[in-house]
């Protein structure tokens, strides 16, 4: 069986060419992709009972108003209720 030598410069040079005919191809053939909607998004501070039900919401500057109701939502050995962050879109008209 006779051996074949390939050479580092030719397996250099087949590499250069295979990336540069892949990148030319990318080029001609880029993706074109929608422009995305921007969504606009408002905080609310939302009331949670044990369940994960949210209870009440209040706007995002109220959050004493919010952890006063859980505490009284959670009084007299009913379930806890807690405060968290709620993200919901807003329709813009």
């Amino acid at each position: 069986m006779a051996r074949t030598v390939v050479s580092r410069a030719e397996k250099a040079a087949e590499a250069e060419a295979a990336e540069k005919a892949l990148q030319s191809k990318k080029k001609k053939s880029g993706k074109r992709t929608k422009a995305q909607e921007h969504v606009r998004m408002r905080l609310y501070w939302g009331v949670f009972s044990q369940n994960f039900k949210r209870v009440a919401v209040f706007d995002f500057d109220k959050k004493k108003e919010a952890d006063k109701r859980a505490k009284e939502l959670s009084k007299g050995g009913k379930s806890p209720h807690y405060v968290s962050k709620v993200k919901e879109e807003i329709t813009v008209e």
